[in-house]
């Protein structure tokens, strides 16, 4: 039940995080004044990324995956590609993804540009952004559908 939920809300993420992220590239390209809108498309990204985020320690930590670390060893994990991506590449991705939307977000506000703030979301979202389209697990997200 909860990898189900961590997958659609995974969804919701990755729209946000898009639309955020276009919303910050177009800003900071047509030099437009940064609006309450755009205040909180990218806030609303940077919630629904922590709700991710938390949902996934949840999915982490009741999957069959992370029994299996604990029989095998982190040795044993690391050796093992089917293991290695889920347990440790997928997570620790995702939580430098997640760091760098909240870095993103608190450095826009010290910011006194309309163009600096857009320019500081358009660079963290989109490096955010990346790395999670890098790992999200393809083969279990639609196999989960």
């Amino acid at each position: 039940m909860t990898k189900m939920i961590h997958s659609y809300w995974a969804y919701i993420v990755l729209l946000v995080l898009i639309v955020a992220t276009v919303n910050a590239l177009i800003g900071l390209s047509s030099k437009k004044e940064f609006k309450a809108k755009d205040l909180r498309l990218s806030l609303f990204a940077l919630i629904a990324s922590h709700i991710q985020l938390i949902i996934g320690f949840v999915a982490y930590y009741t999957s069959s995956f992370y029994n299996a670390m604990r029989e095998v060893g982190m040795g044993g994990v690391m050796k093992n590609s089917e293991l290695r991506k889920p347990l440790i590449e997928h997570p620790l991705l995702i939580i430098v993804a997640i760091a760098l939307i909240t870095i993103g977000f608190s450095k826009h506000k010290k910011k006194t540009s309309d163009s600096e703030k857009f320019k500081t979301i358009a660079i963290f979202y989109t490096i955010a952004l990346i790395l999670i389209l890098a790992v999200i697990p393809w083969d279990l997200w639609f196999s989960s559908l």
